[in-house]
Order: structure tokens, then sequence, then C-alpha cells
């Protein structure tokens, strides 16, 4: 499974970025074999921050992530990432290493699309 975390730098070691849109790196990690690749995200620097979601959810999906493992990520982000089929998992801390450790754990909390029907009955 390839997890992308959003990162401050370039590898295992960088501290996880808690601006999923606006992140410095996307560090995807295969989480069966340990291997990365980190990518630059700053195309999305100055985007406005909706705009900045969405575009990196496309990015994720184009660098093949079956996840996304961050601190947060808002509700238009999260509905983003749904459309390309790519799962939130929130709450991670530390170093990019230790948040795919914590996610490995069933230690993050999966992020979920809200139900519009639910919150309006």
């Amino acid at each position: 499974m390839k997890a992308a975390v959003i990162a401050r730098g370039p590898g295992l070691d960088s501290q996880v970025d808690s601006r999923f849109g606006k992140g410095q790196y996307f560090v995807v990690v295969d989480t069966d074999t340990g291997r990365f690749s980190s990518h630059e995200n700053k195309q999305n620097l100055d985007l406005p921050v909706r705009a900045a979601g969405i575009q990196a959810a496309m990015k994720l999906r184009e660098l093949g992530a079956d996840v996304l493992i961050t601190a947060n990520v808002g509700p238009n982000a999260v509905d983003a990432l749904d459309a390309v089929d790519v799962k939130v998992y929130t709450e991670a801390s530390g170093t990019v290493r230790q948040a795919v450790e914590q996610f490995k754990a069933g230690q993050l909390p999966c992020a979920i699309k809200p139900n519009v029907e639910e919150h309006w009955a």
C-alpha cells in the first residue's frame, strides 16, 4: 500500500506538516517495503486554500497514493480525496516515519466524508 504523508522536508525523518494542501512535500511510502519517494508541492503554495487542497488531492492520485496520513484536513479536502479514492487518516504527529508507524498500528482515525442527509436530519 502507498501512503502519502504531508511533510516539511523530503525524507522519512522530516516532520509531519499540518497543512494538507500547502504542505511543502508529499512523501509517498510503500508500507510493505519501506521504500519512499519525495515530491515538492511548490505548485500549490500560492493557491487559495480550497484550490490547493483539490490540486493536492489530484497530485496524490497521480502519485498512486492509496491513503493520506496528515495531522488534519478540512472537509473540502476530504471530499476531493474521496472523489479520487484516497482514504484520509488524521492526527498524525512526529516524523514521517513515526506517522507511518502510527498508521500501521491502527492509531490514526479515518476521516470520512460527512453524510449530508444525516447532518440535516
